[in-house]
């Protein structure tokens, strides 16, 4: 599964030909949970609050390439990297 952002210990990636709806999966210190790029909702697992509102804070910023790495996932094709959060 490839990753495409790291910060604050955060790993975000996102699996080729994953199941709808278009989704991205973060994970910190054991912790796992996957997010609804469209509506930011938790789909599956929990983070830690902070980790939480970090993951919630970054993929607002990059809601557009999250969209844009989920098409390109279904074809598939290489991942963007999206930048971190500063």
């Amino acid at each position: 599964m490839p990753e495409i952002s790291r910060f604050y210990g955060i790993i975000i990636r996102m699996y080729f030909a994953d199941h709808n709806p278009p989704h991205f999966h973060a994970e910190y210190q054991g912790f796992k949970a996957e997010y609804d790029i469209k509506t930011l909702n938790l789909l599956i697992g929990a983070l830690p609050k902070r980790a939480h509102a970090l993951v919630l804070e970054w993929a607002s910023l990059h809601r557009e390439e999250l969209l844009e790495d989920w098409h390109l996932a279904s074809v598939p094709a290489k991942l963007k990297n999206i930048d971190p959060l500063d």
